[in-house]
């Protein structure tokens, strides 16, 4: 069987077991939250609208709290009602998530981790079981294929596209999707047929959003196409989860570009969820504060 034949058979098998499972909506009319359940697109995962992130400069910030502080962290943060977590290969903080989390009945949260693409040699398969021994979990909620900054990544990642899917089929991934960094990447995006999840940078001054380049700079004059291609994507059904809503740090002093930001991510571009990283329980108050209020 040629790889595109087998890609399409293992995508239109998993988007018939996805059809069959109706998500949750909300009520009509019922006032948006921060820790809502909401369905990403077509693929009927169900996340909290607010994500933990623990990536924040590679995870280095999370890491430097030490174990014992990172999951008080990270249980208050499930207490106080976000559901969804996110970590990655390349950060420093997937076992020290994973040692956080353990515990948790596992149907109370999501967890999306992020795979590297661009090593040679590697089984996708070991790397896979690999990730989840270090995470410490059965299953992941949400695989991304990480960082993709080139206009060809749709060509160049096939076989982690078809591992990903061979992966669902053993249930240890639920869905998948990618993130991408500058214009030429998220160009390619909508269209391309495998993606069920898109992770883009997002806020409403182009602070650390895309650009011609990969490069994590200030780009304002691409706000539009960013949100251009946002829509696009949600008219074909993907879920969206926004990123980079407080500037990759540049509106840490600005509370009111952080609540701009968050506003600017869900009422212009129409992201579904966002992800945000933390280290103190008072910026996960106010992330949640300022996302109810962003969504009111």
């Amino acid at each position: 069987m040629s790889p595109f034949t087998r890609r399409s058979f293992l995508k239109t098998g998993l988007a018939a077991g996805a059809m069959a499972t109706v998500g949750s909506l909300p009520l009509a009319g019922a006032q948006r939250t921060a820790t809502d359940t909401v369905v990403l697109g077509r693929s009927k995962v169900e996340v909290s609208r607010l994500a933990f992130g623990t990536g924040t400069d590679g995870g280095a910030v999370q890491a430097a709290l030490g174990q014992q502080e990172f999951t008080r962290l990270v249980r208050y943060a499930h207490d106080r009602g976000i559901r969804f977590f996110e970590t990655a290969e390349a950060y420093q903080t997937p076992a020290m998530l994973g040692e956080a989390l353990k515990g948790l009945p596992r149907d109370s949260y999501q967890l999306m981790s992020k795979v590297t693409t661009f090593h040679e040699g590697i089984d996708p398969k070991a790397k896979f079981d690999e990730l989840l021994r270090t995470s410490q979990a059965e299953y992941f909620d949400i695989m991304l294929l990480h960082w993709q900054h080139s206009a060809d990544w749709p060509e160049t990642t096939k076989r982690w596209q078809d591992a990903i899917l061979e992966a669902q089929q053993r249930k240890v991934i639920r869905t998948h999707g990618a993130s991408v960094h500058g214009l030429p990447a998220l160009r390619q995006m909508p269209g391309t047929t495998w993606l069920d999840i898109g992770l883009i940078r997002i806020n409403h001054s182009g602070a650390r959003m895309d650009g011609p380049t990969y490069e994590d700079t200030n780009h304002p004059d691409n706000v539009s196409e960013v949100v251009e291609h946002i829509h696009q994507l949600k008219k074909e059904r993907l879920g969206v989860i926004g990123m980079k809503l407080c500037g990759g740090g540049q509106f840490q002093n600005s509370h009111d570009d952080r609540v701009k930001a968050i506003r600017f991510a869900f009422q212009n571009a129409g992201v579904d969820c966002a992800t945000i990283g933390f280290k103190s329980t008072q910026e996960i108050d106010e992330a949640i504060s300022n996302m109810n209020l962003a969504l009111a």
